[in-house]
């Protein structure tokens, strides 16, 4: 879910030596090369376009690129949200998920500090967002996750370092 730590965990693994994929990102790129503004309002209608004109997988299709680009063995994609979008990273390798939980008000409060412009300032936009999320599925990813981290009370470097045991458990 939004805020629970995703994006920390993968800023904190490019230092690894990991390339890093943020789906987000794709779709920030992709309001930009509309002219929209990238607000939480106008990235979640774009994010619901985009799977509507182009099926459940659109997302992950706007990021195929830069798999295709990548010298890396490992990749980490931030933001999976659908099992569409990961049976589209399917057909460039094996996938393993690991979703990162956090409760409603750790996750609230991540996104306030955060300040990105399409993080939610109210509780009224926070759940506005996670329903929208839900909408897409991103729950039924979470249940086939291969591991999961609660990011309740860890630190920054607990989080990263737990990510990364997990992620070169499945390499070796």
């Amino acid at each position: 879910m939004p805020g629970a730590g995703k994006s920390t965990i993968a800023d904190g693994l490019k230092s690894k030596g990991y390339d890093i994929i943020n789906m987000g990102n794709a779709v920030r790129t992709e309001a930009k090369n509309r002219n929209l503004e990238p607000t939480g309002h106008n990235l979640g209608k774009l994010m619901l376009e985009l799977r509507e004109k182009n099926g459940q997988g659109a997302v992950a299709e706007l990021v195929t690129p830069q798999i295709k680009n990548s010298k890396s063995q490992v990749i980490i994609i931030d933001g999976i949200r659908s099992n569409a979008e990961i049976e589209v990273l399917r057909k460039y390798g094996t996938v393993k998920l690991l979703a990162i939980h956090a409760s409603t008000n750790t996750r609230f409060g991540f996104l306030k500090q955060r300040g990105r412009s399409d993080d939610p300032q109210t509780k009224e936009n926070f759940e506005e967002r996670d329903n929208r999320e839900i909408g897409v599925g991103i729950s039924n990813s979470i249940a086939l996750s291969d591991e999961t981290i609660s990011n309740n009370n860890l630190t920054k470097n607990e989080l990263i370092e737990h990510a990364f045991k997990i992620i070169e458990s499945w390499i070796e």
